[in-house]
């Protein structure tokens, strides 16, 4: 048998963690996370991280495992899910990914190209940028300088936007010319499963998940990431709206308006990249006999 990595991927709040945890016991192997936001142990309830419990049960890789101060990126990424996947098919056959970041699934199954080291104080003034000028002028620069990217690229991420300028500006050479597109051999089998669920369940549930972010503290946690609020790790979805209102430029209603609206219009853009994935299988979170007939189909076929 050939030595196989299970993806379980999809939109947020669509119910990964548990199904991973399920398929990871039935095949008795360990987790990965590529879930870009859970990687830092700083930010817990906002990134909807698996339970102390939910952990105990399965050994999980890339949960708390760095600092939002740490550059981790899609490369440091592959390069160190690669090495585990080493170890864990040392002795399974099986492991399992899960998560919603798309560009961290991808790298570890195709591979990801190499980019060239960035300049921090770059960086730095772009993020400024960002703040003080918007995201439109950062998205017009992209479009002069790169238009292949600017037409690719969800230009409502400014991390993506961010990514792609720090690029340029440290190397001289466009983002697009280092996406070469080329498939890297692995020595592994990849089955791609991909969970959905009607639309405005999915909403619904994004909604509660936000509810019991804040019932659970998440407006303290935020609080005290204030003085790291500028780091492209937290300028994400949950953080940016609670900074906005610690900061005095909305009120706490609309913050967590915002968060629930970009929260569904992040899980939109999620659902859109995976099904664009090649070889991909879409089961509906509850269809956890289904989905393991069809990993055992597809393993032996």
């Amino acid at each position: 048998m050939p030595k196989t990595l299970i993806v379980i991927a999809g939109p947020t709040a669509v119910g990964k963690t548990a199904l991973g945890i399920e398929i990871a016991k039935h095949y008795q192997t360990e987790v990965l996370s590529a879930d870009s936001r859970q990687f830092f142990k700083e930010t817990t309830i906002g990134t909807a991280k698996p339970s102390k419990e939910e952990l105990s049960t399965v050994k999980h890789y890339f949960i708390d495992s760095h600092s939002v101060t740490e550059d981790f990126s899609v490369g440091h990424y592959e390069k160190q899910a690669l090495e585990i996947l080493q170890n864990i098919f040392a002795t399974n056959d099986y492991a399992v990914m899960v998560g919603g970041s798309g560009l961290y699934v991808n790298a570890v199954i195709n591979g990801f190209d190499e980019l060239p080291e960035i300049d921090i104080e770059v960086r730095n003034t772009l993020n400024q940028r960002l703040e003080e000028e918007g995201i439109l002028k950062l998205q017009e620069e992209l479009k002069e300088i790169d238009p292949v990217y600017y037409h690719t690229v969800d230009l409502n991420n400014p991390q993506r936007i961010i990514r792609a300028l720090e690029v340029y500006h440290s190397s001289s050479q466009v983002f697009s010319s280092f996406r070469t597109g080329v498939k890297r051999e692995r020595p592994f089998k990849t089955v791609i499963i991909g969970l959905n669920m009607e639309r405005e369940k999915l909403y619904g549930r994004i909604n509660k998940r936000v509810d019991i972010m804040l019932e659970q503290g998440l407006l303290e946690e935020v609080k005290s990431l204030s003085s790291y609020q500028k780091l492209n790790s937290l300028n994400t979805v949950g953080y940016t709206e609670i900074f906005d209102y610690l900061n005095g430029n909305i009120n706490l209603e609309r913050a967590i308006e915002l968060i629930k609206q970009n929260s569904r219009r992040y899980a939109k853009r999620q659902i859109t990249w995976f099904k664009k994935v090649e070889g991909i299988k879409w089961f509906d979170p509850k269809q956890k006999e289904d989905i393991i007939l069809y990993i055992d189909k597809t393993i032996s076929s």
